[in-house]
């Protein structure tokens, strides 16, 4: 994916690494689920496995952060939080429009981790006349041409693009055309934007080939393993009469 926007300038003065950035939410995640387990403290090493990342990496990222934990107790779980939801921008209300409301549209106009993360949909808007008006989620949708006027009046920087790919980029034209800097692009193309826009792209058709790419390999892996193996025989050795019991039977526990 693309690099994505603190939405915090004093952050990457700071020096805080685009690497660490991306991390810091898979961070808040797992210290979210803590919290609401009433966990106080957590180590590098359970948090980092939380995570998936290593501890080594974590205990580096949060250095950027100027934490570092209490030897033999570890890092406080709540603080944490606070900390991490502070530098990502999470305190604020990030109003979010949704252009294009087809079925992966209308599945994040659903989504319900949105406000619990500071982002708040302030418009669901598509091209389709026949949609205008249709509530979604318990919010109606609007035309594409309200985009610009929506965007001004809600004060909106962020916006995610789940239309098809081939209008794609006229939309995030109009998007940065009316005040945007931050896209989430969901369409199976690459976007292309001016200095000052960052675009994160999911593509979920390529996470699906990279799965398939490994599924293929392990496969592979498994066929060359099972030509090399030698043949198990079906008997270890031929049995003699003096193994045989009275009737010509082996017995159950062979003499010493």
């Amino acid at each position: 994916m693309a690099t994505g926007r603190t939405h915090r300038p004093a952050t990457r003065s700071r020096g805080i690494p685009e690497a660490t950035v991306a991390r810091l939410p898979l961070y808040l995640r797992a210290l979210t689920a803590l919290s609401e387990r009433s966990v106080p403290t957590v180590s590098s090493e359970e948090l980092a496995a939380a995570a998936g990342v290593n501890s080594a990496k974590l205990r580096k990222d949060f250095s950027y952060l100027g934490s570092y934990g209490t030897r033999g107790v570890g890092y406080d779980v709540e603080y944490l939080v606070y900390q991490i939801s502070r530098e990502l921008g999470l305190p604020q209300d990030w109003p979010v429009v949704i252009v294009g409301i087809g079925n992966l549209g209308a599945a994040l106009a659903n989504y319900g981790g949105f406000a619990s993360r500071g982002f708040r949909v302030a418009a669901l808007i598509d091209a389709d006349p026949a949609m205008a008006g249709k509530p979604v989620a318990g919010i109606p949708v609007q035309h594409t041409d309200e985009l610009e006027s929506i965007i001004q009046d809600n004060g909106v920087s962020i916006g995610v693009i789940a239309t098809p790919a081939g209008a794609a980029q006229q939309v995030c034209d109009r998007l940065v055309a009316a005040g945007v800097t931050s896209i989430l692009n969901f369409a199976p193309t690459v976007l292309s934007v001016p200095d000052g826009v960052d675009v994160r792209k999911v593509d979920l058709s390529i996470e699906l080939q990279i799965l398939a790419f490994h599924e293929q390999r392990k496969a592979g892996e498994e066929a060359t393993a099972t030509a090399e193996s030698p043949a198990v025989p079906t008997a270890t050795r031929t049995e003699s009469a003096t193994d045989q019991g009275p009737d010509g039977d082996v017995p159950a526990v062979m003499p010493a």
